[in-house]
């Protein structure tokens, strides 16, 4: 595969995945109530879930995507079911800075996991850009193991790049919510953003 090829791809998916969205809306809220630390499951998730993807297109979208419909629309559901609930109890969180760190809810390791999948499995603007907008970027018919491999490399390093900026940012960003009014903006706001970002999904077939 050509250099150029791999550029194109990598430009093209750096501003899809670093613009904002459902996932990125779920991730920034999680470091801002919760820390960066908690997110770990999620990010991770979420980089499954675009490899995923990826294999799905490379490898003939239709006939993956009709093998593992139904895995796919369980993990969706059962993580939106969880977004909600997070959501639900964010908004109830207190925002007394000593209960803070254990008021806000963070989930299991597995349930923030799951959360990850299901928007990254449901979101239509990554379902576009490799459904659609893939096959314009990468000649699809001509890619093989090796190519597969260089194309996944090269996802994961510009995953790590947009998601470990928003992270740093929403971090930076979480040391001005010290009072007790900024708290609870930060709880509901985020509580919000959770709760649309389920929605969106939920939206989309």
């Amino acid at each position: 595969m050509e250099t150029t090829a791999l550029l194109v791809f990598a430009g093209a998916l750096f501003l899809n995945a670093g613009s904002p969205g459902p996932s990125i809306a779920v991730l920034v809220s999680q470091v801002l109530t919760r820390g960066a630390a908690t997110v770990v499951p999620f990010v991770a998730a979420m980089w499954i879930g675009e490899a995923a993807w990826l294999a799905a297109a490379l490898a003939g979208l239709s006939v993956v995507a009709e093998r593992l419909h139904l895995v796919f629309v369980v993990v969706k559901w059962v993580g939106l079911a969880y977004l909600v609930l997070l959501a639900v109890r964010m908004w109830r969180a207190p925002t007394d800075p000593e209960t803070r760190a254990e008021g806000v809810p963070g989930g299991s390791t597995l349930a923030r996991f799951a959360a990850g999948m299901a928007l990254t499995l449901g979101n239509p603007k990554i379902m576009v850009f490799y459904v659609a907008l893939l096959p314009s970027l990468v000649d699809v018919a001509a890619v093989g193991v090796r190519e597969w491999a260089l194309l996944t490399a090269v996802q994961v390093a510009v995953m790590a790049v947009t998601d470990l900026g928003w992270i740093g940012l929403a971090t930076r960003v979480r040391g001005l919510f010290r009072s007790p009014r900024a708290m609870r903006l930060a709880n509901r706001t985020s509580a919000l953003a959770m709760g649309g970002a389920a929605t969106v999904i939920a939206s989309r077939s």
